[in-house]
């Protein structure tokens, strides 16, 4: 009779476990590094982060100032700025942005101020990671990366200052 050798991995026993352990850490990973997706491509408008066109994910940037935190826009209160369109939650606020858009917009064309500034390439955001500093709204790729940029803001900012044309240039 012979003696089944048991595996030094019992994951591999049952492949279906096996592999839907494998699409959870491939998938962890996707969420947790942000270089893991890059928004850029050459010959692309990169002036400002719009997905189907809409700048922010559709958030509300003035009322970043006036609520203190992230408001979803409206698609009835709309303005097209840089092309691409910019939704907000009343038409005050609206006009408020019409007025002066520079003033709201977030910095590096609403794209992630971390990965401009530590990396000089283009990522997305999640509005809900963000901070106003000396009356401009930076916006991160998420949480995590929010809390990385939070350890040097100043530093970030000035690296990315610096790097901002470049990375325009470049894309």
């Amino acid at each position: 009779m012979q003696s089944r050798k048991q595996s030094p991995r019992p994951w591999r026993r049952n492949g279906i476990l096996g592999m839907s352990l494998v699409a959870l850490f491939a998938l962890g990973a996707i969420a947790l590094w942000p270089a893991a997706l890059p928004v850029a491509e050459a010959g692309q408008e990169q002036s400002v982060f719009a997905e189907d066109g809409i700048a922010i994910r559709g958030y509300d940037p003035v009322a970043y100032f006036t609520e203190g935190e992230p408001v979803a826009g409206s698609p009835a209160h709309t303005f097209e700025w840089k092309g691409v369109t910019w939704r907000f939650v009343n038409v005050g606020h609206r006009e408020r942005f019409a007025d002066n858009p520079e003033m709201y917009a977030p910095a590096y064309g609403g794209y992630c101020a971390w990965a401009v500034a530590a990396k000089g390439e283009l990522y997305s955001i999640d509005p809900h990671a963000w901070r106003i500093v000396d009356g401009t709204l930076y916006l991160n790729y998420s949480d995590a990366i929010q809390q990385r940029w939070e350890q040097d803001i100043s530093g970030f900012i000035e690296q990315g200052n610096e790097r901002w044309p470049q990375v325009m240039a470049d894309s």
